[in-house]
């Protein structure tokens, strides 16, 4: 692991340090940039479409199909794309830590 962020410079103390495998090699980020960091992010929307659709299928779909959306889903909907997108980076970045 090297001694500096390979996005923003800055010294790298643990935990604070997550390594990601590039197509050029390991790089090693901040919290910050490992946050930010592409693949990682687009590989947690991919996840968030394929598995928070399903999920909202299973709880919500008999409501959805009908057409009597309910105000409670305007907030129900959206938050149950976000626990898939929170646990892909969670897994990710503890996937990563050193």
């Amino acid at each position: 692991m090297s001694a500096a962020c390979a996005g923003c410079g800055s010294p790298l103390r643990p935990p604070g340090a997550f390594v990601f495998r590039t197509p050029v090699g390991d790089v090693s980020k901040c919290t910050t940039c490992a946050l930010a960091h592409g693949r990682m992010i687009r590989r947690s929307l991919l996840t968030v479409l394929v598995v928070g659709t399903a999920l909202v299928l299973l709880n919500q779909g008999n409501v959805i199909l009908s057409g009597s959306w309910q105000p409670d889903l305007y907030w129900k909907v959206p938050l149950t794309y976000c626990v898939p997108f929170m646990v892909a980076t969670w897994g990710a970045l503890a996937n990563g830590r050193r």
